[in-house]
């Protein structure tokens, strides 16, 4: 498989089109060495079933830890942190990845639990999770879907599940998408199976999953990407850290170079345009606000909006880090502590939202 092709299947046995796309793109000449450790990095941003749209399917990676057991590979682990406020191994246990590790023998390392070790990200300073530097050939498994501040999240930004926590949070205060471009310089992707079952268009927790049964396979992480924009309808300057890790020379960033290959009848496929979030963004003041925090916000504001609520809320609500000691009116999260109205939590959880926002609403219209 060259550098700049993209190869995508279809079909509803995960597993099988898995191994199928694998073959096609003949993984193993480009990992040769059968003594090279292995890690395969899903996406487990939180404790949600794949069928939800957040999640990498299970299947998808039981698919490559097959076609690299039948090759001759067998130093293989499985490896991710989720994301701030949700543990992995709750996640770990509700996506399947307990019964794939026992079934496979493959362990899978909590990065939650590894030490943070500062790293050169081309000029940018980075902790990266410790044992990533014992990984010889990685593959990312990232799913397609929508993101409710960066627009789209796919290979690039998956990378963040293999820092501390605590670097999680500063990515944040940073603006995501520097530091997102730069951890790639950080951190290399050797191969990317891209999960398209049924990604959420909208929300990187998922909740409003779109059923495609697609498989993607890149050797490229910035390509993919700026095909990720395409395919959701933006454009690649819409999504800053996708321009900025092409111009650092992490990939090319430059769609007309690729050469995409439909390998199945149904792979030809356009994605539709949902972005609910945009909407309800604007409700929203956010200041460095971290991934979770923000992602429990809009469905909680959705579920204001289908009971007619969110109509009737004209204060703008303010999320985020940049909030901390600061004073206000209506807040979320622990950082906006000091507002006269907010609701506790780091993060709270968007059920926690929305009756606090319901009941905000329903105080503010009562005479």
């Amino acid at each position: 498989m060259k550098k700049n092709q993209i190869l995508i299947t279809a079909g509803t046995d995960y597993k099988k089109i898995t191994k199928e796309i694998l073959e096609e793109a003949d993984l193993q000449s480009h990992i040769m060495d059968r003594t090279k450790k292995i890690g395969i990095k899903p996406n487990l941003v939180s404790p949600s079933e794949a069928s939800w749209g957040a999640t990498t399917h299970p299947e998808v990676v039981a698919g490559i830890i097959e076609y690299l057991k039948e090759r001759g590979f067998s130093d293989i682990v499985m490896m991710e942190g989720s994301w701030v406020g949700d543990k992995t191994n709750e996640a770990v246990e509700v996506c399947g990845y307990d019964r794939l590790s026992k079934e496979y023998q493959v362990p899978f390392w909590d990065m939650q639990k590894d030490k943070g070790v500062p790293v050169d990200c081309g000029g940018m300073e980075l902790n990266i999770c410790e044992r990533v530097r014992e990984i010889d050939f990685l593959i990312n498994v990232p799913v397609l879907k929508g993101h409710c501040q960066t627009k789209i999240t796919c290979a690039l930004k998956n990378m963040k599940g293999l820092i501390p926590n605590r670097e999680k949070r500063r990515f944040h205060s940073l603006g995501l998408h520097k530091p997102i471009a730069h951890l790639n310089m950080g951190i290399r992707q050797d191969f990317i199976v891209v999960d398209n079952i049924c990604g959420d268009l909208d929300f990187e927790d998922g909740g409003n999953p779109v059923v495609m049964n697609r498989v993607l396979a890149v050797c490229d992480p910035v390509l993919v990407d700026a095909y990720v924009c395409q395919m959701m309808h933006y454009e690649v300057e819409d999504v800053p850290y996708v321009k900025l890790a092409g111009e650092l020379g992490v990939g090319c960033s430059d769609i007309t170079k690729a050469e995409i290959r439909f390998c199945a009848a149904e792979a030809d496929r356009v994605l539709p345009k949902s972005r609910k979030v945009v909407e309800l963004a604007d409700a929203v003041e956010e200041v460095e606000s971290c991934s979770a925090c923000y992602g429990y916000l809009i469905p909680a504001l959705e579920m204001l909006k289908d009971e007619g609520l969110f109509e009737k809320l004209h204060e703008k609500i303010c999320i985020g880090q940049g909030y901390r000691g600061q004073t206000g009116e209506l807040g979320v999260g622990n950082c906006t502590c000091k507002f006269r109205h907010y609701v506790a939590g780091c993060p709270p959880l968007e059920n926690d939202i929305y009756e606090f926002l319901k009941g905000y609403v329903l105080d503010e219209r009562t005479p």
